[in-house]
């Protein structure tokens, strides 16, 4: 009698064991399965870093080739994005030393969760 009772719970655990394996991969499945759904909001995310890298860009060259910020945002307006999406742009001089520099922008776009980014380096 004792070992059909050893054998019934080994069967139970070993059971209960693969159940929440397998639940514990099916959520995870999941959460990737939502994550590459989201289409939409990531080609805005992109449509949006791409609008900041061309924004700034059009500064960079408009300003003489300076790195210039608007805090107040006055003086240059970013673009307003319609999608509800949004951009964040750097652009940094770096000394490459003998006289040499290089210009670093970096544009991020994000539209919800999903965020892009775009980097271009002038030498």
């Amino acid at each position: 009698m004792r070992s059909g009772q050893v054998m019934l719970i080994t069967v139970l655990a070993l059971s209960g064991t693969i159940l929440g394996a397998t639940t514990i991969a099916g959520l995870l499945m999941l959460y990737q399965i939502r994550q590459s759904t989201d289409i939409v909001n990531s080609t805005k995310a992109i449509y949006a870093a791409d609008s900041g890298l061309e924004w700034r860009l059009y500064k960079f060259y408009s300003d003489d080739q300076i790195c210039n910020d608007c805090p107040d945002g006055v003086a240059c307006p970013e673009p307003s994005m319609q999608n509800n999406s949004s951009f964040q742009t750097t652009c940094t001089l770096e000394d490459l030393g003998g006289g040499a520099s290089r210009v670093v922008i970096k544009s991020t776009g994000q539209s919800l969760q999903n965020a892009r980014a775009f980097e271009i380096t002038l030498d």
